[in-house]
């Protein structure tokens, strides 16, 4: 068992600090009513590690949950939309951007998602927000449908964004499977094997399908930082170990036992993207999502599996008819 903390990337952190400053700078300055555009960083720290924080608006709380290979920048557009009526959470999952980097246990326990969300509830706690909206993409679309099933009271609405539940889509996965969500098979192999793939080529995570985005360099630059750092690589490929191994079984059991995500919820999905392709013999993915949620409803994207980030427009219309209704 790995017992030794780690707390670096403070590199990373510190850049991540003076570029979020700088796109701040110009919305305080340009006299936003509001000042919706605007806001704050903080580092949070709770149960031994701290996760970075960048908050946007007042009034009624929602969190938001960056997926891989992005960090909570990728919600640099849609945070400032919701920020009219709400106080929007941006956080940076463990091992992320500029949070902390807990270590791991043999059974990868630590990056499961039921520790991660059990660890950003506290961040909500200490912030003042003990039920707040809780949006997930990506990574953190599972870490969020983790926390709505184990904290229930904590999650008023759920929006996940371009996933399905974890076990559904290992018992659904092919040949295809494997071809699109590479990062699912490479990076839950042992370790050092997907470290060293991660530590050799970082910006290549960004130059693929499943990764690219329209944004310059400077945005790129802050997501390739986590990839330059060994601790942080590691700790994302502890996350998809846990992955394929220990939430699945949390997954299991709680189809076992029945349990259900009783909250509204609202899940899109990217339009000609494989959620809208390989699972249409089950209804699609509101098909799957509505045995674990029966509230749920929702539609397809347009911008590919970033649409929070290439389409915030589209994505805030349908969020905030779901935070109104």
């Amino acid at each position: 068992m790995e017992r030794r903390m780690f707390l670096g990337g403070l590199t990373a952190a510190s850049f991540g600090v003076m570029l979020e400053n700088s796109f701040a700078a110009p919305a305080e300055t340009g006299g936003s009513p509001a000042g919706r555009d605007s806001f704050k960083t903080s580092q949070v720290e709770v149960s031994g590690n701290t996760i970075f924080v960048r908050r946007y608006g007042d009034g009624p709380a929602i969190l938001m949950v960056h997926g891989f290979p992005r960090t909570s920048l990728m919600w640099r557009f849609l945070a400032p939309k919701l920020a009219e009526t709400h106080s929007v959470i941006c956080v940076d999952l463990r091992a992320y951007g500029g949070s902390g980097i807990p270590a791991s246990t043999d059974d990868h326990f630590p990056y499961s998602k039921r520790a991660m969300a059990k660890e950003l509830v506290a961040v909500m706690d200490k912030l003042g927000f003990p039920t707040f909206t809780l949006i997930g993409h990506d990574r953190g679309g599972r870490v969020s449908y983790r926390m709505a099933l184990d904290h229930p009271k904590n999650v008023e609405r759920l929006a996940v964004f371009d996933v399905i539940p974890i076990l559904e889509a290992w018992s659904r996965s092919d040949a295809r499977f494997a071809q699109t969500y590479w990062p699912w098979i490479l990076l839950s192999q042992k370790e050092p094997l997907p470290e060293k793939y991660l530590l050799g080529a970082p910006e290549a995570v960004f130059h693929n399908p499943f990764g690219q985005g329209s944004f310059g360099p400077e945005i790129l630059e802050e997501y390739v930082s986590t990839y330059r750092d060994p601790a942080r690589v590691h700790g994302i490929c502890e996350e998809y170990r846990a992955a394929a191994t220990i939430d699945v079984e949390h997954d299991r059991a709680d189809k076992e036992a029945s349990r259900r995500i009783e909250c509204p919820m609202l899940h899109l999905w990217a339009e000609g993207g494989p959620l809208d392709t390989f699972y249409a013999k089950d209804g699609g993915p509101l098909g799957i999502w509505r045995q674990w949620a029966p509230r749920a409803h929702g539609q397809a994207m347009k911008g590919g599996h970033f649409f929070p980030e290439e389409n915030p427009d589209d994505t805030a219309v349908l969020v905030k008819q779901f935070l109104s209704a």
